[in-house]
């Protein structure tokens, strides 16, 4: 009930051979411009990898699935013309905004070969360290750029022993947010089956999200961090360290904690009867929330500080779509990132004593904080200050994205994830892996079940293990 799910050792070698790197244009002559990044955009100047696992196919070996991507990639790049461009400084020194040049440099792609069948790698669901082999990084594709600026997007193409094969994508955040990357993969499949159109048509401008003239910061903003920094000469890959991209931890114990759907409703079921009547059509008992709730207490509670100072007070991160939530709403093809991060504060003693209904009411009045005015008052606040999300820590959710639901002409794929790191400052909630097929029916996540993925110290993991049970076993 709740409890780490037990993987077999996976290997720590998928002994990958580079084959083929080079970079990849847009099919058509595309226009040279400058695209404008929102404020949203240029705090996410870092690179997020995910992976796409895909079974075999006799109609469908690897080398003909790797020349329908490249083409595939190609045709798309049209649309997506700032994917094959790089990023600048808009005054071309230190004191200008993010944007990128969109120039046709190209996407990197790279091809890969793997001695290992997909049954040796085992469950997929296990974040295997050893997936980094399957994402271009590093050393490995410093050729694909120039004077140290890498491609925005790279895929690799890795073919297992079995037939089976891997799409590996790593993608610069400033050019797409979780639900553009579906909808990106969605018209690369579309390309693959060399289809005359696109599945979904991108809107690919990030003006829609720009500040107000003058910025006007109508909200105090506790998720936001102001900080003071030196204005860069460069573009670095992450100017200062946030909880986005918090240091990996090797040394960290990592452990998923599986939750059944019965398990989700049960949670759903017993925060709903803690509410007040008259209150629930204002509370969103939602899957997500339930769960962050549950999660916010065991890692607030298992912390080392919470032992030396049970008042001080928690505050959990988590990101909203404010797409829908603007007046007018954004089209859902809006490429850019328009995600934002709300947090919710409590302190430990509230987090331990409180009924599990009252900590969803504060994961839900976060969300339903995010209104239009607040939105646009985050945005203007990014237009005055230099800053970061600031809290506790994050909860980032590829739980409802979808990714395993894209159909490409090979068919969906087996798994699709991120690439997982070692963070004591993220908790990373996805689906597993019967689920996918389900996804669409149950309006994403499949029949309910959702993996937490935690990294802690070792003493911390022990206390947020038995939290987590102890918790649970009161609900269930």
């Amino acid at each position: 009930m709740g409890t780490p799910h037990q993987f077999q050792e996976p290997p720590r070698d998928l002994k990958v051979t580079l084959q083929e790197k080079c970079l990849v244009f847009p099919s058509e002559q595309t226009e040279r411009k400058s695209l404008y990044l929102s404020n949203i955009d240029q705090v996410l100047n870092f690179h997020f990898q995910t992976v796409h696992f895909f079974r075999a196919r006799e109609d469908y070996p690897p080398g003909a699935v790797t020349e329908r991507i490249k083409s595939g990639l190609s045709r798309v790049l049209v649309a997506y013309d700032f994917l094959a461009g790089r990023l600048r400084l808009s005054d071309g020194g230190g004191g200008g905004r993010l944007e990128i040049d969109c120039d046709g440099s190209g996407v990197g792609f790279v091809v890969a070969s793997s001695e290992c069948t997909l049954e040796e790698i085992g469950d997929l669901v296990y974040p295997n360290p050893a997936f980094r082999q399957l994402i271009a990084q590093g050393s490995s594709v410093d050729e694909l750029g120039t004077d140290g600026n890498l491609p925005l997007c790279i895929v690799q193409v890795t073919s297992f022993k079995c037939g089976g094969f891997a799409i590996g994508l790593s993608n610069n955040h400033t050019t797409l947010d979780g639900i553009s990357i579906k909808i990106f993969l969605e018209n690369l499949a579309s390309q693959s089956a060399d289809k005359p159109y696109l599945a979904i048509t991108p809107c690919n401008d990030r003006h829609l999200l720009a500040a107000r003239s003058p910025p006007r910061v109508t909200f105090p903003h506790p998720e936001l961090l102001e900080l003071e920094i030196p204005t860069p000469g460069s573009i670095p890959d992450q100017t200062i360290p946030s909880v986005f991209d918090s240091p990996q931890d090797p040394d960290l114990d990592l452990k998923i904690f599986r939750l059944t759907s019965g398990e989700v409703s049960s949670l759903k079921n017993h925060a709903k009867s803690g509410i007040a009547t008259g209150n629930q059509a204002e509370v969103r008992i939602t899957s997500f929330n339930v769960v962050t709730a549950h999660v916010w207490r065991c890692k607030a509670l298992s912390s080392r500080e919470t032992s030396q100072n049970p008042d001080r007070s928690s505050t959990v991160l988590y990101a909203v779509d404010i797409r829908p939530r603007l007046d007018p709403p954004l089209p859902q093809s809006y490429t850019g990132n328009a995600v934002l991060t709300t947090c919710a504060t409590a302190t430990c003693k509230q987090l331990e004593e409180s009924p599990l209904s009252t900590l969803v009411e504060i994961v839900s009045e976060g969300t339903s904080r995010m209104t239009d005015e607040y939105a646009r008052s985050a945005i203007d606040w990014g237009e005055l200050h230099k800053g970061f999300p600031h809290g506790e820590f994050l909860v980032s959710s590829w739980w409802r994205l979808g990714f395993a639901q894209v159909e490409y002409p090979w068919g969906k794929p087996r798994y699709s994830c991120p690439v997982a790191h070692h963070r004591k400052d993220i908790i990373v909630l996805f689906p597993d892996i019967e689920d996918e097929d389900d996804d669409e029916r149950a309006g994403g996540g499949g029949n309910g079940r959702v993996n937490v993925l935690v990294a802690l110290p070792r003493e911390e993991m022990l206390v947020f293990e038995k939290l987590f049970h102890k918790f649970l076993a009161c609900i269930i």
